[in-house]
């Protein structure tokens, strides 16, 4: 029997860089002329990061400060899923930023239904929160690598487990 060769879909981060993102931007936020004086804070949580500050122009700051952080550390902007933003006591606003990982099950479908129409001799599998894809050619599963990268998908990609 041929050998066949697959690779995994996922969407993950690296928890460990997130944290150093966090700690440069409270740093940052803690430096900065125009944020000094404002008592913003951020909390890390397991699954979510509170951002709490005196007015929404500040919250916008602080964004870019953490968006900027979290892409010098190799980190997708596509993990952070905004919140709204809710009135806290004392004339401050509140938002919780939900941190994004796993694929679910309608984008998983997505890029199974996108590997069947585009590569037939390629299979795809939906194995819980990721994708399986396996091929008899290990070029043809580099040319579904380089085709996903090129893709809009809601969902930062990673490609682990390549054998």
């Amino acid at each position: 029997m041929a050998a066949t060769y697959s690779f995994d879909i996922v969407s993950d981060f690296d928890r460990q860089e997130l944290v150093n993102a966090i700690d440069q931007t409270n740093r940052e936020i803690q430096s900065r002329y125009d944020l000094k004086d404002t008592k913003t804070t951020l909390e890390l949580g397991e699954e979510v990061i509170t951002i709490n500050s005196d007015s929404e122009m500040t919250l916008d700051a602080v964004h870019m400060i953490m968006q900027t952080k979290a892409a010098k550390r190799s980190l997708s902007l596509k993990i952070f899923d905004y919140g709204k933003i809710e009135p806290a006591g004392g004339n401050r606003v509140r938002q919780e930023v939900k941190l994004v990982k796993g694929i679910s099950q309608e984008v998983a479908k997505q890029i199974s239904k996108l590997i069947r129409d585009e590569f037939k001799k390629i299979q795809a599998s939906i194995q819980g929160d990721t994708v399986r894809v396996s091929a008899k050619d290990k070029d043809e599963l580099q040319t579904v690598i380089q085709r996903l990268k090129q893709e809009d998908l809601p969902v930062a990609l990673q490609f682990t487990n390549y054998r």
